[in-house]
């Protein structure tokens, strides 16, 4: 017998989190990146409706400023080592739909809230729930949105602005994700559910 789950929705005081969409998770070149521009098309979509809405937006990159900072994590990946503050690795992508007001996150480990003060900040600005896109799905997006969860938020992912280098493992992931943390939806159906909130 499956588990009993169903569909929770977004609260009154959405924001956007655009996780990891740098130059070393968008840039084919990268060993830790891929071929996400259909990914980035819909992100950017996303951005202009949350800038048009007057969301929070928090755009997060990891960089590394210290040798002691997330060892273990390094030594699994080692091709994190390209993640070092002032590499072009770490920039957010150039092509991504920035405004004034949007935030920039550091991190250093696959959660936006691990180690950094991203909870406490929403709470600040009033946010009750989230709308998760980025990269890449089985890695950084999978563990900000159950960390979200745990911090009590309403949490979307966005299907078709997410991305994975392994297809396998992106499918898999939101699955889980959609069973037993969060909603899971494409952008086509999250406008439209926006839209008959606005009307």
């Amino acid at each position: 017998m499956g588990l009993a789950s169903r569909s929770i929705g977004l609260g009154s005081a959405p924001a956007l989190l655009v996780v990891d969409a740098s130059r070393g998770f968008t840039d084919p070149a990268s060993p830790l990146g891929g071929d996400f521009a259909a990914e980035l098309t819909v992100i950017n979509q996303l951005l202009d409706r949350a800038h048009h809405l007057g969301w929070p937006v928090v755009l997060s990159t990891v960089v590394y400023r210290h040798p002691d900072e997330a060892t273990v994590f390094r030594a699994k990946l080692p091709d994190l080592e390209l993640l070092q503050a002032g590499s072009k690795w770490v920039e957010l992508d150039p092509g991504l739909h920035r405004a004034e007001g949007d935030r920039v996150l550091e991190k250093t480990h696959p959660s936006c809230f691990h180690g950094t003060d991203l909870d406490a900040w929403l709470r600040q600005v009033g946010v009750d729930s989230v709308v998760v896109t980025g990269f890449t799905t089985s890695g950084c997006v999978r563990a900000t949105a159950v960390d979200a969860l745990q911090y009590d938020y309403r949490t979307v992912v966005v299907a078709d602005a997410v991305g994975d280098r392994d297809a396998a493992a992106h499918t898999a992931n939101l699955r889980d994700l959609e069973l037993k943390y969060t909603d899971v939806i494409d952008s086509r159906a999250l406008a439209a559910a926006l839209a008959a909130r606005s009307r």
